[in-house]
């Protein structure tokens, strides 16, 4: 068997396996959305769950609280995978510290999710004494997602030409206004699609949530924003069941005449929301990208 013969076949199966993967993940995608969204209108968005003898009703609390929780999550990761990324990509020196913070970070990072929502149970639920809330879960996924934010930023750094950061030190320019003025606007197309990345976890995250944020949520009264009120949407220290807790519910107890069609209408509502999530983290980073680029040329 000559060399051009070894290559067709090796090119033959990798297109196999490639065309396996997008078999498999358009076989999922569309028996999930085909089974789910003619249950999915405006009703179903907007209403509470039902009951036991009026039906499962609608997820319209639990897409709220998706959407909150991920703001909350958010606004907690961000700027502390901002400060470790920067850490690791131009202060840590080599040396044992800095080889065991990046244990520590791949650890964390392959850690079970149920395993951090025991750990989200015991420190942020029973020891702070908030039980199930919303800020606990938010905090639960802020450990889930820090190492992933914290590669993400460190990658986006180093990825930056190295020439940059000398020509700006070279004019006198201090370290931490090079990074701030050099390094980050020019890795922050990565950065932005690591950051939608990881916020679409938050969407399809239930074990951890299950423990942290609770599998129940509260009659919201939505003309109500005061933070401090129990019946307010925006109060953070209330229980808030998302929709993929909400999806698993449904169908562990499955009480409702109609347990499959939630679940189902759920489901689909879910793989739209991550779909929608990672095709904007895509088109924003090219955005910022070809704005930074068009930029420096002129």
């Amino acid at each position: 068997m000559n060399a051009k013969i070894k290559d067709r076949i090796a090119t033959g199966m990798f297109y196999l396996i490639t065309f396996l993967i997008l078999g498999i993940l358009i076989g999922l995608i569309g028996f999930i959305l085909y089974r789910g969204i003619k249950v999915i209108d405006w009703e179903f968005l907007t209403e509470a769950p039902g009951s036991l003898l009026t039906g499962g009703g609608g997820v319209g609390p639990q897409l709220f609280n998706s959407f909150y929780l991920l703001i909350l999550t958010m606004l907690i990761t961000i700027p502390l995978g901002l400060g470790g990324g920067i850490y690791m990509a131009e202060y840590a020196k080599p040396g044992r510290l800095t080889k065991m913070l990046r244990v520590s970070i791949e650890v964390l990072s392959s850690l079970p999710s149920i395993v951090v929502g025991l750990f989200g149970l015991l420190i942020f639920v029973q020891y702070t004494g908030w039980g199930f809330s919303l800020l606990a879960g938010a905090l639960t996924l802020t450990v889930f997602n820090l190492p992933l934010m914290v590669r993400v930023v460190e990658q986006a750094l180093t990825a930056v030409p190295r020439e940059q950061k000398e020509a700006s030190l070279a004019l006198g320019i201090t370290h931490w206004q090079t990074i701030l003025r050099v390094l980050l606007p020019a890795a922050l197309p990565g950065i932005v699609t690591g950051t939608i990345l990881a916020a679409g976890r938050v969407f399809g995250e239930a074990a951890a949530l299950m423990f942290t944020a609770g599998m129940t949520s509260p009659m919201l009264d939505f003309t109500d924003w005061d933070p401090s009120s129990p019946t307010s949407p925006l109060n953070p220290f209330r229980p808030a069941s998302t929709l993929a807790v909400h999806i698993w519910k449904v169908n562990a107890e499955s009480i409702v005449a109609d347990a499959k069609e939630v679940a189902s209408g759920a489901s689909a509502l879910l793989v739209i929301a991550v779909l929608i999530f990672n095709l904007f983290a895509r088109w924003l980073g090219h955005f910022i990208h070809a704005r930074l680029t068009s930029g420096s040329k002129s």
